[in-house]
């Protein structure tokens, strides 16, 4: 399978040391995938990275609601917000890119999850379903039709932002092996068939690099 370099774009999502082993938010196993990313981003002329970047104070840390424990659930405007551990805090090592990520080529950093009061999971667009990130109109301006996702956590980020990728029209491909779960009560599951669904392909590593 080649991929159109010309009208095809990487989107690394959250390749942060808060996701992965040592980090707050830690994902098992997520730095293993560090070296197929790595590998993929050759492949694409355009590569875009993601990056959570919570103030201190937001709204989706445990931390910061009395008598809440990470991985609780709480009502906000927009919906029901699961909350986490404090992790990703602007400037903080936490919130880095992990140092085995070496993707020198990539033009464009989206960072996300910056509103005091609204999560975001998606690159495309925050948890109101109304905040825009830009990352459509850059994607767009530069002709770019079918996009690849990578990264953490597949459940999640990842997740969220290829629905939002097949919903605003982009041939969208998840590729499995580069990414890495939470999988928190069988969310896993959940997202992939949420995904498959809507369209979005599952495909493997090798599809590209072979």
């Amino acid at each position: 399978m080649q991929n159109d370099s010309k009208h095809s774009a990487l989107i690394v999502v959250d390749v942060q040391n808060g996701f992965t082993p040592g980090g707050n938010l830690a994902v098992t196993g997520a730095d293993q995938i560090i070296p197929v990313i790595n590998q993929l981003a050759h492949q694409f002329e355009t590569v875009v990275l993601t990056q959570d970047w919570h103030p201190d104070q937001h709204i989706s840390f445990a931390d910061n609601h009395a008598h809440k424990v990470p991985f609780e659930t709480i009502e906000l405007p927009y919906g029901t917000q699961v909350l986490w551990p404090k992790h990703c805090v602007q400037g903080t090592q936490d919130a880095e890119f992990h140092p085995d990520l070496n993707i020198p080529t990539a033009q464009l950093i989206i960072r996300k999850g910056f509103h005091v009061n609204i999560d975001s999971y998606s690159a495309f667009m925050e948890a109101d379903r109304k905040t825009p990130t830009g990352l459509k109109g850059y994607l767009q301006e530069h002709q770019i039709n079918t996009v690849y996702i990578v990264g953490i956590a597949t459940d999640f980020c990842v997740a969220w932002t290829a629905l939002d990728a097949a919903q605003m029209g982009f041939k969208t491909y998840v590729i499995e092996d580069a990414c890495k779960a939470i999988d928190l009560n069988d969310s896993l599951h959940s997202a992939w068939q949420s995904m498959l669904e809507h369209g979005i392909q599952r495909i493997q590593s090798a599809a590209i690099l072979a």
